[in-house]
């Protein structure tokens, strides 16, 4: 039983670092990207080396060896960078990013278990070319071999060779504490990963703070090491081995050139927490090669009875005259590490405040609270009925909590689209250089949120404009100098909230749509019959039919004539729209318009013939009586009306949906004009009855309604009732589709929307 769950306990530590491993190889992506534009950022070289070192110390203590092998070798090109031993060129540019690739690879196979020999030669060939651009001499051997290398055994306590055997080494004095094993540490895989930095020549475990088995708590740590690593690396290299564990263990560390005092001090040390070190821990050091004869550590009672009236354990960090010595004490270290350790807190009061959840239960949480604002307007029609004060009260206030509620559990699903848009950077990289293009590409509005799951369904749709953008729309250098613009081409994406949706604009400064190009294409296959003269409205629609595609040849970016169609299909899926707009020579900009949540809304209800139908609350401007022309033709379904001075259309909807539908028209006392906006669009729509403001909890229709484009979905009513939401967008392009007089003599919904909603 304890065999299963610590195989879970596992498995799920496993999935997190997985998860953690997919954010920093984000980070680290982002971070290569602007290193090629801005080589001399130091604090973007940091950035880089925080998250390469991060998976790697991380993948340590899964023992996840291939992949601690390959990123030490990136982590090795990128602290070259950071300390001026190296300039950014293009080359170490290109070999980090398919480091960054082949990471991800690695990561895959510790995800799905499963290794291939193509991977691991790939990262051997790598690796040797990451290694000569650092100017390190290449590794010799198979990749096996070389993951042997990363996990070394403990070597045995008495070195092979004698004495000699631990000249030049580092001395690490290692305690970990009793929470370590609870805290997800390993102390074995730390030692394996100090096989990264160099040969771990001697290693002593000691367990002398083992309690005995009747008190033993498995999950507590009782263990430390003495140990002697011989290595090139520096005290900062070796000290950020334990960056993980800086609140779970106590690390001392000694140069190779320690003398006696240093040895001293870290016996005092040691001492301050065990008397017995004392008596253990010299012979200890002389076994394993740290000391050579007896006079190099002189071990005085005196000494060994003042360790407890010394200065505290923290105090050696700074000794007097570090500065100037060169055998600096174990615990001494730079102003810069004890900034850096601070900053590296995994405890840190900001970061525990963030929790994974699982977006299937998130969902599960939407679900219900929608159950909830159903049931919470069902309470408050009963309140109005009984016209109890204090039932009615009681539900407004159950009624607020709701939607503050509602409120809460939707924000949790809003995520920045910066996260989203900052792929593309990486695409805009490769693509521009397969192409000999050069392309400027800048990202505004990125902390806009949207949903996540929109956020991860317009990913796709994104990138096949961008690339559409790279290859057909951007010029070469030549040809854009030949037309008088710059060198390099701009590619833009913008976001931004606009009442209540985000709209998107993917916007380039190429070529251009040439107009009369598609009509003849579109002339060609049918979709136009010939001497049509449509709008550049409509032809600029052209680019979505199935198919339809003006590309000269196929590369193999675009081309085929597929994907437009399926762009425009996915934005609909969400309720969202999509428009293009291009000037000829000066390039092309579409526009993506998405509600904020597919979830619930803020509406406002009103009765049309019988029918409940919901607004978006969002896009009401106001509510007004009909005015006087609206009412003096009462068949007339459109038309104009005056606001203060303002022309605008207006839509009669009893007899829109009557004349679309063929039911009857449903009188009413008296009727109401509600100002709705759509973008910079303002109509007016003439409904029976106004109910005032209403959370809607949307339904998708069922798949015989997909039809209805006018309908964003349904929702129910307190009271049971179905109430259609309307969609502004649909709406109005239904109404200028019902092109058939509404009687003879009078004009088509489609005439009269069009001189007024062009």
């Amino acid at each position: 039983m304890h065999r299963d769950d610590d195989a879970e306990i596992i498995a799920a530590a496993r999935v997190g670092f997985l998860d953690e491993a997919a954010d920093m190889l984000q980070q680290f992506e982002q971070a290569l990207l602007v290193m090629e534009t801005a080589p001399d950022d130091s604090e973007n070289l940091n950035a880089a080396f925080r998250a390469a070192h991060t998976i790697k110390g991380t993948a340590g203590l899964f023992g996840c060896d291939a992949v601690v092998v390959f990123t030490h070798e990136v982590e090795t090109l990128l602290e070259g960078l950071r300390s001026g031993q190296l300039a950014v060129t293009e080359d170490i540019s290109a070999a980090l990013l398919e480091g960054l690739d082949q990471m991800a690879v690695l990561l895959d196979e510790v995800r799905t278990g499963a290794t291939s020999a193509e991977v691991q030669a790939r990262s051997q060939v790598l690796g040797e070319r990451l290694r000569r651009l650092h100017g390190a001499a290449p590794l010799h051997g198979t990749p096996d071999a070389a993951a042997t290398a990363a996990a070394p055994e403990p070597a045995p306590l008495a070195p092979a060779d004698g004495e000699r055997h631990g000249e030049g080494c580092w001395h690490l004095s290692l305690r970990f504490g009793h929470d370590a094993l609870r805290n997800g540490l390993d102390p074995l895989a730390f030692i394996r990963y100090l096989g990264t930095l160099g040969t771990v020549a001697a290693c002593h475990t000691l367990c002398d703070d083992l309690p005995p088995l009747e008190a033993l708590d498995a999950e507590s740590c009782h263990l430390g090491f003495e140990l002697r690593l011989r290595s090139d690396a520096d005290r900062d290299e070796i000290e950020r081995v334990f960056e993980f564990a800086i609140d779970d263990c106590s690390v001392q560390i000694l140069p190779p050139d320690a003398d006696a005092e240093a040895f001293d001090q870290l016996l005092a040390l040691r001492c301050a927490d065990d008397p017995e070190a004392a008596e253990l821990l010299p012979p200890l050091w002389r076994a394993m090669g740290a000391v050579r004869g007896s006079g190099q550590i002189e071990l005085v009672a005196a000494a060994v009875d003042d360790a407890e009236d010394a200065e505290p354990a923290h105090a050696l960090a700074n000794p007097a005259g570090a500065a100037a010595t060169p055998a600096a004490p174990p615990t001494a270290a730079a102003p810069a590490v004890a900034e850096r350790r601070a900053g590296r807190d995994r405890r840190a009061p900001g970061e525990t405040r963030f929790v994974k959840v699982r977006a299937d239960k998130l969902d599960h949480l939407i679900d219900l609270i929608g159950e909830l604002v159903i049931a919470g307007s069902g309470a408050q029609m009963v309140a109005n009925e009984e016209a109890s004060p204090a039932f009615l009260e009681a539900s407004l206030r159950v009624s607020e909590l709701v939607q503050a509620t509602r409120d809460g559990a939707l924000a949790l699903r809003m995520v920045p689209v910066g996260e989203t848009f900052a792929r593309f950077q990486r695409v805009v990289r490769d693509t521009s250089k397969q192409l000999a293009k050069e392309i400027e590409f800048t990202i505004t509005g990125g902390d806009t949120e949207l949903d996540k799951s929109m956020v991860e369904l317009i990913a796709d749709p994104l990138m096949h404009l961008v690339r559409n953008s790279l290859d057909h729309g951007i010029e070469v250098p030549a040809d854009r100098l030949a037309a008088g613009k710059p060198a390099t081409g701009r590619l833009d994406i913008t976001a931004c909230h606009e009442g209540g949706s985000i709209v998107i604009e993917v916007r380039d400064d190429g070529r251009g749509l040439r107009r009369d190009r598609i009509l003849a294409k579109a002339i060609e296959r049918g979709l136009l019959p010939e001497g049509a003269m449509p709008s550049d409205a409509e032809v600029w629609q052209l680019i979505f039919a199935p198919g339809f595609s003006t590309a000269d040849k196929v590369t193999d970016l675009s081309g085929r004539g597929v994907g437009m169609d399926v762009v425009k299909r996915n934005i609909e899926a969400l309720r969202g729209q999509i428009s293009l707009t291009s000037s000829e020579g000066r390039g092309t900009t579409t526009q993506i318009r998405l509600p904020l949540t597919l979830a619930m809304i803020d509406g406002f209800l009103t009765t049309v013939g019988g029918v409940h139908y919901v607004l978006p609350l969002s896009v009401v401007s106001e509510c007004i009586a009909v005015p006087p022309e609206c009412l003096a033709d009462p068949d007339r379904t459109c038309g104009t009306f005056d606001l203060r001075g303002e022309v605008l259309p207006y839509l009669d909807l009893a007899l829109f949906y009557g004349r679309v539908t063929g039911a009857p028209a449903v009188d009413a006392p008296r009727r109401s004009l509600v100002v709705v906006r759509d973008g910079a669009v303002r109509i007016g729509l003439v409904v029976d009855r106004l109910l005032g403001e209403h959370q809607t909890v949307i339904k998708p229709l069922a798949g015989i309604f997909r039809h209805l484009k006018a309908l964003a979905g349904s929702t129910i009513l307190g009271s049971g009732d179905v109430a259609l939401v309307l969609d502004m967008q649909g709406l109005m392009a239904a109404a200028l589709q019902a092109g058939a007089p509404l009687r003879p003599g009078t004009r088509t919904v489609r005439n009269d929307f069009r001189e007024t909603h062009p």
